[in-house]
Order: structure tokens, then sequence, then C-alpha cells
């Protein structure tokens, strides 16, 4: 079985995306039509959650990339947060709680 570690080096974010979307086409297609639709195995199962992680973190990390060129073109953090959905005193400990798990992987 493959793990979301396996799966991140393996596949893009669009790559992780059309190959999840496919699966669950699939699995959608075979619950609406109990004759006629092939069911996913129970790998492919595991490979689509597996799949969902690694489209999180792929989003996660093209997220915190976005705020950084935002902050380096002079965007204030209400702005960002504003962009976010969300108060600038959110935004910014996200963004710094990001940072420093970065740091800690970089360190493991």
């Amino acid at each position: 079985m493959a793990t979301p570690d396996d799966l991140e080096r393996r596949h893009t974010l669009t790559t992780a995306t059309q190959r999840y979307d496919e699966l669950r086409m699939r699995d959608a297609l075979a619950a609406m039509d109990p004759d006629g639709g092939r069911a996913l195995s129970p790998f492919e199962t595991l490979e689509m959650l597996a799949l969902s992680e690694v489209v999180i973190r792929k989003a996660g990390y093209g997220r915190q990339a976005m705020v950084r060129s935002a902050r380096a073109a002079g965007a204030s953090w209400t702005q960002i947060g504003t962009a976010l959905g969300t108060s600038k005193q959110a935004a910014w400990e996200a963004h710094q709680r990001w940072i420093e798990n970065q740091a800690a992987r970089q360190q493991e």
C-alpha cells in the first residue's frame, strides 16, 4: 500500500488531483449503478484516501508560498487574512506554524 509520503514524492498537485478525481468518480458511479459500475478495490480505496492527504499537503505548500509572495509584494497581514477569509492574526499564526513545522522537518 502506498503511503501519503510515497505518493507525495511521485505526484505533483495536478497529477495527485487527477488520480484522486478518477478514483472518486469511479467510486461514485459504482455506488449509483450497482449492476454495471466497477467498484474500487480495497487497494484503490486506500490509494484514494492517501491521495486526499497528498492533495491537502501540496495545496498547503502552495498556500504558504503565496502568503510569502504576497508579503514580499507588500501586502499587509490584514489583506492576506481577508484573502484567506480569516483575521490577520489567524493568517499570521498559521504562516508562523508552517514555518516552524518546515524548520522542524529539516532538522529530522
